[in-house]
C-alpha cells in the first residue's frame, strides 16, 4: 500500500508500474483494507462459500447419476446403435435392474441421445429428466444451495466495496462492468432467439411432412434438425478425413501459417527426455535464425490423460528469471493401428489450430515478469488469440498446402470444403440462443445485491429470461441454474460470458486480417507486436484498443453466426 500510494513519485516504467497497480489491486480485492472485524466477516463468508460451492458440486454429480433414465424395452431405444444400446444394459445390469436399460446423463441440459431416439414418448422422458436435476426435492435439490450462495457471494461484494458479485467479479476481467456484458447479451439476443424462431419453422415442416401432429418442443430440437442439415448439405463429415492426415496437418499446415504469418521455423529434435513415445518436440526458431521456445506435440488419447485439448506452458518466457518458452499442445486424438494413418475430423483440425493460438501466445512472450507472461491475461481475454488462429485452417493458401489425400496426394475437392463451411452457420440460431440463456442467467444471479436474492429458484429464473427475451421454450438454456456448475461451483460465476466477449473480439480480428491482404508476414509481426507479445503487462482492452484502432463491434460476430440478417 505504501508503493502504490507514491507510486507516481517512483519513477517506474510501464511494466513494473502495473505490476505494483496489479498487486496492490490484488491485495484490496482480497480484503487486506478492511477493518479486523469485517475481515473476520470475509474469512467467514469465503469458508462458507467454499463448503456450499462443494455442496452444490457433489449435488450435481450425484443427481447426474440418480436421474439417468431408466427404460424397459429394447425397442423404445430405436435409433441408438447396438453399442449404446448395450452400454444401457450393463449401466442396469450394475443397478440391479437386469432386463431394462439405463440411459446415462450428460452435463448439459441437451442430451446426446436426443439425436438418435425415434421414440418421442422417450425423448420427452429424457429431457425432461434432464432439465429437473436439482430442483425437484429430495436429497441433492441444489435450489436451497443456490439461494444461500447468490446471498453470501453479494454479502461478500458489497463488504469489498461493490454494488454485486458481478461488479467484484468483473471489474478483474476484460470486460470491466455489468454494463459492457448486458450490451454484449442483449445485441444478441434478439437476432439469435429470431434465427431460433426460423430454425423451429423449418423443423415443424419436417414434423408436418411425416404427419407428426406435434409442435416442435426442446425433446423434438437435435433429431429433427438432424433431418434437415442432411437435407440441406447432403454431406458425410467423413468424406473429409482422408484429406487431413496429422503430419500434414501439424507440419504442412499448423506450422506453415506460423511460418508465413510470423517467419518462424521448426525443427524437431529426439534428444529430449518424453514422458509418452508419442509426444514430438520442436525447437522453435525465429525469423533472424534465434531459438524463441521449445514446442511439444502430445497429440493422442491415452488411458491415463484427461480428455479434451489445452496448451500447457511448462516454462514461461521472463526477461527478469532469463527464461524462453516451453510450451506443449495436448490434444486427444484417437491413435490408429499400427500402419495406419492418422486421419482427422474437422473439428479436430480446427483444434489443433486453435490450441497451436495458445502455444503462440506463450512462445511470443516479451515480457519482464513471470505474472504477465503469455496467457497470464484476463478469462475473457484468454481465448481471443487462439481463436484467431482458427482461420488459418481454411485460409485457401493453408489448406491447399496441407489438405491432400493421404494416399494419392490430390488436393480437397472445393466444393466438399463448401459445403462444410455452408454447415457451420447451420443452427447457430439454436446454439446462440441456449448458450446466451445460460449466460444471462449467470449475470442476472450474480448482479443481485444481498436484499434482491429471491425466495423461488425457477421463479425467478423464469421471469429471467423472459425479460431478456430469450424465453423460447423449444431452446432451454445450456444449463438451468441448479445444475450449472461453470456458474455455481466456482471458476466461472458472473463469467460465462466469456466465450462470446472473446469470440467478438475474434470476429473483428479476423476481418482487419481479411482487409488487410491476410496471410501476410507485416499482418503477423503487427499482430505479434501489438498483442501477442505483451502477454498481461496492460490493460486487455486498450491492447485491443492499439491494435485495431478502435472498440470492437458485434457485426463481424453476427455474420459468422448467420445472424446478420436478423
Amino acid at each position: 500500500k505504501a508503493l502504490a500510494d507514491k507510486h507516481a513519485t517512483l519513477g517506474l516504467d510501464a511494466e513494473p508500474a502495473y505490476l505494483l497497480e496489479r498487486n496492490n489491486k490484488d491485495f484490496v480485492r482480497a480484503g487486506a483494507r478492511l477493518s479486523t472485524p469485517d475481515k473476520t466477516r470475509l474469512k467467514a463468508f469465503n469458508a462458507e462459500i467454499a463448503t456450499l460451492q462443494t455442496t452444490f458440486t457433489q449435488n450435481v454429480l450425484k443427481e447426474i447419476n440418480a436421474s439417468a433414465l431408466i427404460v424397459d424395452t429394447r425397442a423404445e431405444l430405436a435409433g441408438l446403435n447396438d453399442a449404446a444400446i448395450d452400454a444401457a444394459a450393463a449401466e442396469a445390469n450394475k443397478r440391479a435392474l437386469k432386463g431394462k436399460f439405463v440411459i446415462a446423463l450428460g452435463n448439459t441440459t441437451g442430451q446426446a441421445p436426443l439425436a438418435v431416439l425415434t421414440n418421442r414418448a422417450v425423448r420427452e422422458r429424457l429431457m425432461a429428466a434432464s432439465q429437473a436435476r436439482g430442483s425437484h426435492g429430495g436429497v441433492f435439490d441444489n435450489r436451497a444451495v443456490v439461494l444461500r450462495l447468490a446471498k453470501l457471494r453479494a454479502e461478500r461484494a458489497s463488504l469489498l466495496g461493490y454494488p454485486n458479485y458481478a461488479a467484484y467479479s468483473l471489474a478483474d476481467q476484460t470486460a470491466k462492468t455489468t454494463t459492457a456484458v448486458n450490451s454484449l447479451l442483449a445485441e444478441l439476443a434478439k437476432p439469435a432467439v429470431s434465427n431460433a424462431r426460423k430454425e423451429a419453422g423449418d423443423i415443424q415442416q419436417v414434423i408436418d411432412a411425416e404427419q407428426g401432429g406435434f409442435q416442435v418442443g426442446a425433446a423434438d430440437w437435435d433429431y429433427y434438425s438432424d433431418k434437415v442439415r442432411a437435407a440441406r448439405y447432403n454431406f458425410d463429415a467423413n468424406q473429409l478425413k482422408p484429406y487431413f492426415e496429422l503430419n500434414s496437418v501439424l507440419t504442412n499446415g499448423v506450422f506453415f501459417a506460423a511460418g508465413k504469418l510470423y517467419g518462424l521455423s521448426f525443427k524437431e529434435r529426439f534428444d529430449l527426455p518424453v514422458y509418452d513415445p508419442d509426444v514430438r518436440v520442436f525447437d522453435v526458431f525465429d525469423a533472424d535464425g534465434k531459438q524463441l521456445a521449445i514446442f511439444m506435440a502430445d497429440m493422442y488419447a491415452r488411458s491415463n490423460k484427461q480428455g479434451g485439448a489445452w496448451m500447457n506452458e511448462y516454462v514461461s518466457q521472463s526477461a527478469l528469471m532469463g527464461t524462453h518458452s516451453v510450451v506443449a499442445n495436448h490434444l486427444n486424438i484417437p491413435k490408429p493401428p499400427v500402419g495406419e494413418p492418422t486421419l482427422l475430423t474437422y473439428d479436430e483440425v480446427k483444434t489443433a489450430f486453435h490450441e497451436f493460438g495458445h502455444a503462440l501466445h506463450g512462445m511470443f512472450s516479451n515480457v519482464k515478469y513471470p505474472r504477465f507472461s503469455g496467457t497470464s491475461v484476463p478469462r475473457d481475454f484468454v481465448e481471443y488469440p487462439s481463436q484467431v488462429n482458427e482461420m488459418w485452417a481454411v485460409w485457401p493458401e493453408v489448406l491447399a498446402n496441407y489438405a491432400k489425400h493421404y494416399q494419392t496426394g490430390a488436393p480437397m475437392p472445393k466444393e466438399l470444403l463448401d459445403k462444410v463451411l455452408a454447415a457451420k452457420k447451420f443452427n447457430q440460431g439454436f446454439m446462440t440462443t441456449e448458450y446466451l440463456a445460460a449466460a444471462l442467467l449467470d449475470q442476472r444471479w450474480h448482479q443481485l445485491a444481498p436484499a434482491q436474492v429471491p425466495a423461488n429458484v425457477p421463479a425467478f429464473e423464469a421471469a429471467a429470461l423472459k425479460e431478456a427475451g430469450v424465453d423460447f421454450a423449444p431452446v432451454p438454456p445450456r444449463y438451468r441454474t441448479t445444475y450449472f456448475s461453470h456458474s455455481f461451483s466456482g471458476g466461472y460465476s458472473a463469467g460465462y460470458y466469456a466465450y462470446l466477449w472473446s469470440e467478438k473480439l475474434d470476429a473483428d480480428t479476423v476481418e482487419w486480417f481479411k482487409e488487410n491482404g491476410g496471410l501476410l508476414r507485416k499482418n503477423g509481426d503487427y499482430f505479434r507486436q501489438m498483442l501477442l507479445s505483451r502477454g498481461g503487462t496492460m490493460d486487455a482492452m486498450q491492447m485491443f484498443r492499439n491494435f485495431r484502432g478502435r472498440d470492437p463491434i458485434i457485426a463481424p460476430l453476427l455474420e459468422r453466426r448467420g445472424l446478420s440478417g436478423n
